[in-house]
């Protein structure tokens, strides 16, 4: 019997992606292109068969995961465990604006420095929360199934690292995922997962 898998999922196109206004945990759900992007992305994940779709509760993630489980004949499961980072005072405020309130946080929060931004998450809380969710859902799967994770950008890289079992610091190497864009990890004979592919898109 084959291993088990996980997808994992970044939401589509917000307004606010477009805009580069900064989400946190606030809620805003997909724009035009968002949808599009995850009608598009919906079949090539259904193709998988799926068992299990969990998502982060925000809208966004909601939205997204809603079209890949109605392809795949599922219902999603809803987990705040997979929400974005907390970011805190940063919420809601553009790139242009942080970099003229603050030109070095905002140098500090392009290099994905986000530990010391006031009301933020950590990094390392981030990942805990992450991991714990898809370690459950990967506990959900029987051998040979796959599973599905609908999650948001940062949360995935810290969360990802943390679940393979690499430092946390190693995520910023990471490049940023695009809207819709997966991630697939795979099982192998020994138990231990492995980094099958990262950031696929259309």
């Amino acid at each position: 019997m084959s291993g088990r898998r996980l997808v994992l999922v970044r939401h589509g196109q917000t307004a606010w992606n477009a805009a580069r206004r900064i989400q946190g945990q606030l809620d805003v759900e997909l724009d035009p292109t968002g949808i599009e992007q995850a009608r598009t992305v919906a079949p090539l994940i259904a193709a998988l068969e799926p068992v299990q779709v969990w998502s982060s509760d925000l809208a966004r993630a909601r939205q997204t995961a809603e079209t890949i489980a109605k392809e795949a004949g599922l219902v999603p499961t809803y987990d705040e465990r997979l929400r974005e980072f907390r970011l805190g005072d940063y919420q809601g405020l553009t790139h242009a604006e942080l970099d003229a309130r603050d030109p070095a946080a905002f140098a500090r929060f392009q290099r994905g420095e986000w530990d010391a931004i006031p009301g933020a998450e950590t990094t390392h809380e981030v990942a805990a929360r992450f991991t714990a969710a898809v370690s459950d859902l990967a506990d959900a799967l029987a051998p040979g199934e796959t599973g599905v994770a609908v999650s948001h950008g940062a949360a995935t890289r810290s969360g990802l690292v943390r679940f393979l079992g690499w430092p946390v610091e190693l995520a910023h190497d990471l490049r940023a995922l695009r809207n819709c864009a997966r991630v697939v990890l795979e099982e192998r004979s020994t138990g231990q997962w492995a980094l099958a592919s990262y950031n696929l898109a259309g």
